[in-house]
């Protein structure tokens, strides 16, 4: 029996589509991290700041 053509290049568009949707959210996770670390280095200096500031008011 043998397969069209047509449906060759439908199975391969679904496979690269799969690798691009991979590699997507792994760049986004990537991403996303890196916020999360600077958010999260603004808010401790926040906190620094503020107990800084507390010692030197008592």
């Amino acid at each position: 029996m043998i397969i069209p053509l047509w449906i060759y290049s439908i199975v391969l568009g679904i496979a690269i589509s799969a690798v691009m949707a991979v590699k997507t959210g792994k760049e986004e996770r990537k991403e996303e991290r890196e916020l999360i670390e600077k958010e999260g280095e603004i808010y401790m200096k926040r906190l620094e700041l503020e107990k800084e500031r507390r010692r030197l008011q008592t």
